[in-house]
């Protein structure tokens, strides 16, 4: 029999957002929610995912794209690197004309091009990651085997770069080792935390001086606010020459079930030998994936036309006045936060406690599904993530209930 893969046996058991769920069901089972008691049904601000409808231009283009597949004239088939029309927009949009259409490639996603990046670098190249990350750095990392990454105890090859309230989230990038890959999210999930300007630069400065790669990922930059934090990596100079940029319909579209994202290489950006590595993403998108679908396309064209963008910022404000109530409850109760202002996440630290404690209390307690932050990484320890993505009087009911609790924090 073929022998089970290694790097698999290596990944910490179970992916953290089923472990919620499976943790969630355990408690309603043996706590049923009474419908003639509001105050017991259990209301979540854990997972990231969007719940408001997608609004009405974007849906009009996501029906206007399915109808066209159905003429001879506007059918269309695979289109793996996107179409040409959307990746012009998307140029236009987001990097004001400064790359090519070939410079720019659509996915099914921010996550999924994730991982078929790590495909690209492949297995010996260390990955550096912040601490708390999303998982699937950690988990994708592991995966491809990046610098030993999965030997022995696994993880062995991965370089955590703490972001913690002494630091100001930001980390010390004097750790960075050569030669490597480095995992960057601005807004940052799960830390709600924003890089300035400043902070980019010397990243982008690091990354140059040690032969680096940045890899991205921008999925909440529609969320920010402030006119002085960069939107993209490539507002700093030099960017171009060693980042890669991921972006996603996602959360400012509410794409998350339609599955829309894209992925910038640019032209500029080489290995240590001179090779282009837009070509050789090229020749993996066409190779392991057949392009998004063309309707989710139509969607996004439309999500990008002008009363499109007016949509996406609008869908965006709702989502951060829910994240305002949310860190407002907090705050009131004493509870030390980040995010929430220019991101969609709420990073609450509990001094002391243990983040799975901290989520069954408030499950018990509140009957409010949260993110325990050690699920993040290691310096998650003792921080809640709460998420904004919920219904408006969802969000109300549950910030009643986080201003009533005491909770206990040391």
């Amino acid at each position: 029999m073929i022998p089970r893969n290694p790097r698999l046996a290596a990944l910490k058991a179970g992916y953290l957002f089923p472990e919620i769920a499976k943790r969630r069901r355990e408690f309603a089972a043996a706590h049923p929610e009474d419908p003639r008691r509001p105050e017991t049904r259990i209301i979540s601000l854990g997972v990231g995912n969007t719940t408001e409808p997608i609004l009405p231009c974007i849906t009009e283009g996501l029906a206007e794209g399915a109808g066209k597949l159905g003429t001879a004239e506007g059918y269309s088939g695979y289109q793996d690197e996107g179409l040409p029309e959307l990746r012009k927009r998307i140029a236009d949009v987001f990097y004001r004309g400064a790359f090519s259409i070939d410079e720019i490639f659509i996915s099914d996603g921010a996550k999924c091009d994730i991982g078929r990046l790590q495909l690209l670098f492949g297995p010996g190249t260390p990955a550096v990651i912040q601490d708390p990350s999303y998982p699937v750095y950690v988990d994708g990392s592991v995966l491809i085997g990046a610098a030993g990454a999965w030997a022995g105890t696994g993880y062995t090859g991965i370089c955590y770069l703490p972001c913690t309230a002494e630091n100001n989230y930001f980390p010390d990038l004097s750790l960075v080792p050569e030669n490597a890959l480095i995992y960057f999210c601005s807004p940052n999930n799960p830390t709600g935390a924003v890089a300035s300007r400043e902070q980019l630069g010397t990243l982008v400065n690091i990354a140059r001086q040690r032969g680096c790669i940045i890899v991205f990922d921008a999925a909440y930059s529609e969320y920010i606010r402030n006119p002085a934090l960069p939107k993209t990596i490539y507002e700093i100079p030099g960017a171009g020459e060693c980042a890669i940029e991921v972006n996603s319909f996602s959360k400012p579209a509410g794409f998350t079930g339609v599955r829309l994202g894209w992925t910038v290489v640019p032209k500029e950006l080489r290995y240590e030998g001179g090779e282009s590595i837009n070509t050789d993403w090229s020749r993996i998108a066409s190779t392991i994936f057949n392009g998004a679908s063309n309707i989710a396309q139509a969607g996004g064209l439309a999500a990008l036309s002008e009363e499109g963008l007016k949509e996406i910022r609008r869908y965006c404000d709702f989502y951060l006045r829910n994240a305002a109530l949310i860190r407002g409850a907090l705050q009131k109760r004493g509870i030390s936060c980040v995010g929430g202002d220019n991101s969609p996440y709420i990073w609450a630290h509990f001094p002391g406690r243990d983040s799975w404690d901290i989520f069954t209390e408030i499950l018990e307690k509140c009957r409010l599904v949260s993110t325990p932050g050690s699920g993040f990484g290691p310096s998650g320890q003792s921080f809640i993530r709460f998420s904004a993505f919920g219904r408006l009087s969802d969000v109300e009911e549950a910030c009643r209930r986080l201003s009533a609790f005491r909770m206990t924090t040391n």
